[in-house]
């Protein structure tokens, strides 16, 4: 649903959709969101789910004076920010979503905090609707340290697997703070010139693991021979609380860019009949050519964060090239341009040079914007 109203300071927007990017950019703007009509026509559960109301529990954690009003049936709710405050926290995801849907908040709001994030966070480590920490590691860190320059203290590491749907995973998350973000030009992908992988087996049979690899590898070495998947077999508690298997692979390009793709085998609850290895392993190859196709210097998944990043960065033009937009990339310009009142000039830059080479893989977006120099006022002095 779109933007409603504006009273004074405060936004207004109605419906559920995109309520992780509101808060985000709420957090960071200091401005206060009203959210209505949340689910107001779903008889059988309207209002917040469990796992949003999570998101809203950690958001209040890394923060100090958030106010969070919900009216008695949840279908309305009122978020005044407080200032970003970091440090150690732990949190208890939510098992209906997966960790990556937390992580993707705290790694938008990791660099703006008064003191480094050190996070540990419990739940569902690789699920269907979110992107598994392996996919994060991959694309969305390599990212991130392209506008930290230094890299130190930035951390993502799997302390134990946990499968949909009962969970029991859990991992640690480090993030540097940053006074801002540097402009950036970036808009060359490169060549993709090795993929690394992942494959993990909880209570299921090591062989699961070995067979997805197998399929996995047999599709992409037509293309290329350097192809690596790492195997990750958990037993007894480190294994979690639910038998699954899955897979991530991470396409690494000659200048830094980084297109992952991640595939995990179905629940009881989402289907009749078991996954099978070697369909799981082929549909993660044709996710990842897929990205590589439509390209850019960051996959589709986190282009949000690269058009954060470049929004919040430093008075200068900034220039970074991305695949066909997704709609969630679309819908996450329209709320930029809602908090921050900032515009993209958006341009397929394919137009110009067609003639003095071949276009590689689908059209492409230049997404270009002057920074509004976002400091970070949490900082500490020192």
């Amino acid at each position: 649903m779109p933007f409603v109203a504006q009273e004074g300071n405060c936004l207004i927007y109605r419906g559920s959709n995109f309520l992780k990017q509101r808060l985000i950019l709420s957090c960071l703007s200091g401005k206060p969101v009203k959210i209505n009509q949340i689910r107001s026509e779903d008889e059988s559960a309207p209002g917040l789910r469990e796992y949003e109301i999570s998101l809203i529990r950690l958001l209040d954690k890394i923060t100090n004076g958030t106010k969070i009003e919900l009216n008695p049936a949840g279908t309305s709710v009122m978020f005044s920010p407080g200032l970003l405050h970091g440090g150690s926290i732990t949190h208890e995801c939510c098992v209906q979503r997966g960790i990556g849907y937390y992580l993707d908040a705290l790694i938008a709001l990791g660099p703006f905090c008064k003191n480094p994030l050190h996070c540990n966070l419990r739940g569902v480590t690789n699920s269907k609707d979110s992107p598994s920490v392996d996919h994060i590691k991959g694309a969305a860190l390599s990212l991130l340290k392209r506008f930290l320059l230094v890299d130190e203290g930035l951390e993502l590491k799997v302390v134990r697997r946990g499968a949909a749907p009962l969970g029991g995973g859990e991992i640690t998350f480090r993030c540097p703070v940053r006074k801002s973000l540097r402009a950036i030009q970036f808009q060359s992908q490169g060549m993709v010139k090795r993929i690394r992988g992942t494959v993990y087996a909880c209570k299921v049979s090591p062989a699961m693991a070995n067979r997805t690899v197998e399929s996995a590898k047999g599709c992409m070495l037509k293309f290329l021979p350097d192809v690596y998947i790492y195997s990750d077999q958990n037993k007894g508690k480190m294994s979690g609380n639910s038998p699954g298997f899955g897979i991530c692979l991470v396409a690494e390009t000659t200048d830094g860019v980084c297109y992952a793709a991640d595939c995990c085998s179905n629940t009881r609850e989402e289907s009749d009949t078991p996954s099978i290895p070697e369909d799981l392993g082929r549909e993660v190859a044709m996710r990842l050519l897929d990205e590589i196709y439509r390209g850019g210097c960051v996959d589709s998944t986190y282009q949000w964060l690269a058009a954060l990043y470049i929004a919040l960065g430093q008075k200068h033009v900034s220039k970074f090239l991305t695949g066909a937009l997704s709609t969630y990339t679309v819908h996450f310009l329209q709320h930029l341009r809602d908090f921050f009142s900032i515009t993209f000039k958006l341009e397929n830059p394919e137009a110009e040079d067609d003639e003095e080479e071949d276009v590689r893989g689908a059209q492409k977006v230049l997404m270009a914007c002057v920074g509004i120099g976002y400091t970070n006022i949490n900082k500490r002095v020192i």
